[in-house]
């Protein structure tokens, strides 16, 4: 994609104040990792299952104090700063008064957030209590690594379906949804995965934003060539289906809480090829 740096005001850095150095069961930063994808897109806490840097770093100072960081990890906030920016900016445009700014919290290895005590293998995740976007950005390493989601718009697919989940809590979706949860207990894996795929659509109509010409003149993103496939693959990467398999050797449909490859994929093309968040009604 091409993308100008802003002045990270979209961004709340937390990684000074949330390295604590924790581990589960044994594992190392690298299999808390491996679980904070798996759990992100399955929905399920693999860090429970369990019992629940290098050279060339340099030090910068972020909201939280100082960071102990590197060039291309601060290049990666910025990144996240500029796809909060964008992504929020379609949506401004398209819902106009209703449309309330978020953020993205930036922290490692565990935070307190308004819906409760998050750690790194929980996934980049919203919190609808207080309207904050939570990201450790070691979630980028492992989705290019290990399941082979690379490229920088599967990353910003990641962040604009975490802001799909803000719109979702703006207009009024995600507590109809809580409330049919509740009252039909039995269905609450299958709305969550509408509400997944929801989310999917919606970061398809900002990519579609993102597409047209000459919107990097104006200092805003613009994808290039490749860009919707490295977000299609992400998709794909990332189905309740294909992470059950690579985790089980099995897949268990009644646990589905986000959606297949397929599904995941077609939403975001859907929304994607449209533009329209009126044509990303799951719950039809």
């Amino acid at each position: 994609m091409r993308w100008t740096p802003g002045d990270r005001s979209n961004v709340e850095d937390y990684r000074g104040r949330s390295g604590i150095g924790m581990k589960a069961g044994g594992l190392g930063l690298g299999g808390l990792l491996v679980l904070l994808v798996l759990s992100w897109a399955t929905g399920v806490d693999f860090l429970s299952l369990v019992g629940g840097g290098g050279a060339g770093q340099t030090e910068t100072v972020g909201t939280s104090g100082t960071v102990a960081s590197t060039p291309a990890e601060e290049k990666l906030v910025d990144y996240v700063d500029a796809v909060m920016a964008d992504t929020q900016d379609t949506w401004e445009k398209l819902l106009g008064s209703r449309y309330q700014p978020t953020k993205a919290r930036l922290f490692r290895d565990a935070i307190q957030s308004a819906c409760g005590f998050a750690e790194s293998a929980s996934g980049p995740f919203y919190c609808p209590s207080d309207h904050y976007v939570y990201l450790d950005l070691g979630f980028f390493d492992e989705l290019r690594k290990r399941f082979g989601a690379s490229g920088d718009f599967a990353e910003a697919y990641v962040l604009a379906h975490e802001v799909g989940h803000h719109v979702q809590t703006l207009t009024g979706t995600d507590a109809r949804m809580r409330q049919l949860q509740s009252r039909n207990p039995s269905e609450r894996n299958e709305l969550s995965v509408r509400l997944e795929l929801q989310a999917d659509c919606y970061a398809g109509v900002w990519a579609h934003q993102t597409n047209k010409s000459g919107r990097a003149a104006t200092g805003r993103m613009e994808m290039e060539s490749g860009d919707l496939e490295e977000g299609l693959r992400a998709a794909s990467a990332i189905g309740d289906d294909r992470i059950q398999r690579m985790s089980t050797g099995h897949v268990f449909p009644d646990k589905f809480t986000h959606g297949t490859s397929e599904q995941r994929v077609t939403w975001l093309r859907r929304g994607f090829e449209s533009g329209d968040p009126g044509g990303c009604n799951t719950f039809q």
